[in-house]
């Protein structure tokens, strides 16, 4: 982070677990995205999942799955237990990798930021969802602009340098 214009730190690991509230998968296939660019240099680039080829191209895959399951009749709620601990994991992990860009202990703030920030966007993507299911507009078009969203807002998170 070179400029005054960049997002601190600490609001990146924030907003990556706001974003892994919307879709848990799609901030952790940002970071395997981004995984060489020299802006994001950290400790979490080893890490054994987001270090490996293979883990990476994983995360990819199930960012891509979560975008088709999401949209599907039977997918469970969000909000419920399985899930939402999934998200809230996914969050912490997001925001502890890119807290590792402070150096080998901002990976520990991150995390906490990331898990509440993931708490957030869980429960404010499933409002929005439920505020556009009242407006008699299919629910798949809410979807997408939650996906359009998520998508968009991890690259520019992960990309901000």
């Amino acid at each position: 982070m070179t400029d005054d214009t960049a997002i601190p730190l600490p609001a990146r690991s924030a907003l990556l677990g706001v974003l892994s509230g919307g879709r848990s998968m799609t901030p952790l296939a940002a970071l395997a995205l981004g995984h060489d660019r020299a802006s994001l240099r950290g400790a979490w680039q080893d890490w054994p999942v987001l270090g490996s080829p293979a883990g990476r191209a994983a995360l990819v895959l199930a960012a891509l799955g979560e975008l088709v399951v999401d949209k599907l009749p039977f997918t469970p709620s969000r909000t419920k237990p399985p899930a939402l601990l999934g998200r809230i994991t996914t969050g912490a992990v997001a925001g502890a990798a890119i807290g590792t860009l402070a150096g080998s202990d901002g990976w520990r703030r991150g995390a906490v930021l990331g898990a509440a920030g993931a708490l957030v966007g869980t429960f404010a993507g499933a409002a929005f969802r439920s505020a556009g299911a009242t407006t008699g507009v299919p629910d798949v078009v809410f979807a997408l602009l939650e996906d359009v969203v998520v998508v968009g807002g991890s690259a520019a998170v992960v990309g901000d340098d």
